[in-house]
């Protein structure tokens, strides 16, 4: 787990040392174990590195391989990589390293694109090869990995995080506004390929793009999942699918435990962190660290689940730390969990992850953690609403989308104002691709591959990196997903909702905890905006910048703060934290 960045040139010029320095330096926090840089004629590549396998310095980063005349920078793990290694050993490859970096290179050679397919992990890389001026960009298939680039006539940049290409200079800033119609509708979720900013894109899930050394470019999609499912799965009984459940996550649990330092938990007390600490014990990890945080109560409603994460501690005896936030921390660290995110994020957990991760930190470098679990098994209450649906973009937008297309014409200032509702006809497509049938199947589809690709899967890699911890995300394991993708959709709806897996878990962890009310990482200061918050979002939105930016009508943002808790969400979020939030971030990255 690191921190990459480099610049192609496809204009026949040296690529520029001292600017991937810069994007490198912007990146600090994701590899605080080391930094490199390689630049060869119109290619230079750099790496912040996170020390996590082969802690030797024969697997520092940028790695190049002379005899090959490939240079890679790597951001990932790859959990598969001695099975790999071995066969490449076969193929007649000799190693400098006892790292997974090396591995990628090699199979890249062997077996040239096809390697990706044979890839388990979480990966974003850009491999160089000196003999063509040809370079790939590769990113894994649920996008646990970022990977972000700047294309100019000249150069193409790229970057583990947006603010590093920020830093790198020469960058259109100006605001999308379909990035901004997706943002402001669809929960903060702005899919791949677009970012909020005109001059920065991002690679999607699944795709490789190669680019010649002409700039010519070409891009594939390498992994697609499919919701069809043959006779044999639509009658195969709920007891099976169970059981098959439960054997394909204690693998993507075990794939997970490869590492040359320990790996702990983030145990957030609900079913899914659970379940992974109750693997891990049958797995025979004795002494495992398990971290959870709170914070204190606002308006009557309850800011921590310590209760059941002292329950499933208490149970597999593990090295528990639970840390209690008081308001006056959490808002004096706000801005700087605003700062470490690379696109604006408006879930309140977002801070949570980023105290939590710093206190992780301190003691470990990699944790495994729940999230996916409602998406791939939906867990989620929109998810019901959809059986039977007679127009399911309608249902699947009114329960998520956080304005209408209509309403969103009341808030943004007319220039900043897609043509057309562009997130509706997002969804649209999605929906109308082949591959799911089902209303469900079509909800969790687009769930798992866009909207958990840009929040919960980039909110956990953006905090925790934000302090150089490695996160990784079983119940993103490809193969697991490929598998419940199959299960017919009435047996993930049972037991309310995450049906099959609830009952997986009964065979693991303690049954108080499968049975509780469905809970969320509670953060209430943010949702209930008074005081020291309101003022907060009150200052960004009356700053000078904000001022001249004029995303938001004058008459909206006096209705927000007039009255905050009168403006919420069908997901309950807080429109006023959103328009902030968003302001906040582009001011803190001087856009």
């Amino acid at each position: 787990m690191c921190g990459v960045c480099g610049e192609i040139r496809v204009d026949g010029a040296r690529a520029s040392a001292a600017t991937v320095e810069r994007m490198a330096d912007a990146m600090a926090a994701r590899g605080p174990d080391g930094a490199g840089v390689v630049a060869r004629g119109p290619m230079a590549f750099g790496h912040r590195r996170l020390k996590i396998i082969d802690l030797s310095e024969k697997a520092a980063q940028p790695f190049v391989d002379t005899a090959l005349g490939l240079t890679i920078a790597f951001n990932g793990c790859i959990y598969n990589y001695p099975e790999l290694r071995t066969e490449l050993e076969a193929e007649g490859c000799r190693f400098a390293s006892t790292g997974d970096t090396e591995v990628i290179l090699k199979a890249w050679s062997v077996w040239g694109e096809a390697s990706v397919d044979r890839l388990l992990g979480m990966f974003a890389f850009a491999l160089h090869d000196v003999n063509t001026g040809r370079t790939a960009f590769v990113r894994d298939r649920f996008g646990v990995k970022p990977l972000y680039l700047a294309a100019s006539p000249s150069s193409i940049r790229f970057a583990s995080t947006l603010p590093a290409l920020v830093a790198a200079g020469d960058l259109d800033t100006s605001i999308d506004p379909v990035a901004l119609h997706h943002y402001m509708t669809w929960h903060a979720v702005v899919p791949a390929p677009r970012t909020l900013l005109k001059g920065v894109r991002k690679l999607p899930p699944a795709t490789i793009r190669t680019v010649e050394a002409d700039g010519a470019t070409s891009e594939r999609v390498y992994w697609k999942p499919d919701f069809s499912r043959s006779p044999e799965d639509a009658a195969r009984p709920f007891e099976e699918w169970r059981d098959m459940t439960l054997e394909s996550l204690r693998t993507a649990v075990r794939r997970r435990m490869v590492a040359d330092v320990p790996v702990g938990v983030l145990l957030s007390g609900g079913v899914d962190s659970s379940l992974i600490v109750g693997l891990l014990a049958e797995e025979g990890q004795q002494g495992l660290a398990t971290y959870s945080i709170g914070f204190e109560a606002a308006h009557g409603e309850k800011g921590d689940e310590f209760v059941y994460s002292d329950l499933i501690a208490q149970h597999y005896a593990t090295n528990h730390t639970k840390m209690m936030i008081p308001s006056s921390e959490m808002r004096e660290n706000l801005p700087h969990a605003i700062a470490a995110m690379s696109e604006p994020m408006v879930s309140y957990d977002n801070i949570g992850f980023f105290l939590l991760s710093r206190e992780v930190a301190k003691t470990i470098k990699v944790v495994q953690s729940g999230q996916g679990a409602d998406e791939v098994f939906a867990g989620y209450h929109w998810y019901p609403k959809m059986t039977d649906s007679n127009d399911p973009v309608s249902d699947y937008a009114a329960a998520f989308f956080d304005r209408s297309h209509t309403r969103l014409a009341g808030h943004l200032n007319p220039e900043h104002l897609a043509d057309r509702d562009e997130s509706l006809a997002f969804v649209q497509a999605h929906f109308d691709a082949p591959g799911a049938d089902d209303p469900v199947d079509k909800a969790l589809r687009i769930d798992t591959n866009v909207m958990l690709v840009d929040d919960p899967v980039k909110r956990v890699d953006n905090m925790t990196m934000a302090w150089g911890l490695e996160a990784r995300v079983p119940f993103l394991d490809h193969e697991l997903v490929e598998l419940a993708a199959r299960i017919p959709a009435r047996h993930k709806l049972s037991y309310g909702g995450k049906g099959v897996l609830k009952e997986a878990a009964r065979k693991v962890i303690p049954a108080d905890v499968i049975d509780r009310p469905k809970g969320y990482f509670p953060v209430p200061a943010l949702k209930y905006l008074d005081g020291p918050y309101l003022e907060m979002a009150r200052d960004a939105l009356n700053a000078p910048a904000a001022r001249e930016r004029g995303l938001f009508r004058r008459d909206y943002l006096d209705s927000l703060f007039a009255a905050p808790a009168e403006h919420i969400t069908p997901l309950r979020g807080s429109e006023l934290w959103q328009v902030a939030l968003l302001e906040m971030w582009l001011q803190t990255q001087g856009v």
